[in-house]
């Protein structure tokens, strides 16, 4: 039996509704106005939550990186430079908080180091997540797992060995994995979709997608696999500039992506054959008339 992990007022797992996250990472191109802009087309869509991504630059670009200059919108600049061009801080990150409160939409990050951890605590997140890069990170683990919060876990870019040791490291936590191929964009024949039912075999807990492929079909397969939670990256626009947004989903799209796995939720029922009323008038009628033609009278 696999226990449920509530998460805010939430619960994710077997038997629940799919908790749906979209994540909107650096998709924002640091501007808070198109943050909440996406927070805007999540909750009208129906999103449960979104999700961002913190990160200390010094800390997360490699020295031998931070003086490669690459063209951007705003201008040409250093890796380092553009990576805190785009980063959000205690400003934004309050406004973002003060939005989704009054959108009614919950909100959490994924921290790519220790020091983004605590940055996020203060604002009092109903869980963390761990990034598919970072699970191999056991002092950010650790630091996440000291929070005391429930924790998702992607699983991409990982061997089995590699996520056995992260559960193991999350032991006391309750935790929700969530299957991902970490290719941006994800062709359809390197999703796996059955690894679902795989992690949820091999380590008895609720388990999710992330995707990063273009198009729903596949997130909505994932669904009817048995996913209890479903993640993907939203934008305003996929020509917009920057590297998720080619594998992200737009406005509309998002609006048919919750439509769809609220549709197949109702549709995948409980495995109990029954006879339902909607099919008592045909059952009525066709039946009667296939006993007609397999028993025609005898002539006379």
């Amino acid at each position: 039996m696999i226990e449920p992990v509530k998460v805010g007022d939430r619960l994710i797992g077997p038997g629940q509704p799919v908790y749906t996250v979209a994540e909107i990472g650096i998709n924002h191109n640091g501007d808070v106005g198109i943050a909440c802009r996406l927070i805007d087309a999540a909750a009208d869509a129906g999103f449960d939550a979104v999700k961002f991504q913190k990160r200390t630059p010094e800390l997360c670009v490699p020295p031998d990186q931070r003086h490669l200059e690459r063209d951007t919108p705003w201008g040409r600049m250093t890796y380092l430079d553009y990576r805190h061009r785009i980063e959000l801080g205690t400003e934004q990150f309050s406004v973002i908080a003060a939005h989704c409160r009054a959108r009614k939409i919950a909100w959490f990050a994924s921290c790519w180091d220790e020091p983004s951890v605590d940055f996020i605590e203060q604002f009092d997140p109903p869980c963390h997540k761990l990034a598919s890069a970072s699970i191999t990170n056991e002092g950010l683990v650790g630091r996440v797992v000291a929070t005391g919060r429930p924790i998702i876990l992607s699983t991409g870019m990982s061997s089995p060995e590699e996520i056995r040791a992260a559960v193991e490291l999350c032991r006391d936590r309750p935790l929700v994995l969530t299957h991902a191929t970490s290719a941006y964009p994800c062709p359809p024949e390197e999703t796996n979709l059955r690894m679902i039912q795989t992690l949820e075999g091999d380590f008895a807990c609720p388990v999710g997608y992330s995707g990063h492929e273009i198009g729903l079909q596949i997130t909505l397969a994932a669904v009817a696999l048995g996913a209890c939670c479903i993640e993907r990256h939203v934008t305003l626009d996929r020509a917009m500039w920057g590297s998720d947004h080619a594998a992200s989903v737009e406005p509309q799209g998002m609006a048919r992506l919750i439509r769809d796995i609220r549709i197949i939720e109702r549709a995948m029922g409980d495995g109990v054959k029954r006879v339902y009323a909607s099919e008592l008038a045909s059952k009525a009628k066709l039946r009667a008339k296939n006993a007609c033609i397999a028993n025609p009278a005898s002539p006379n």
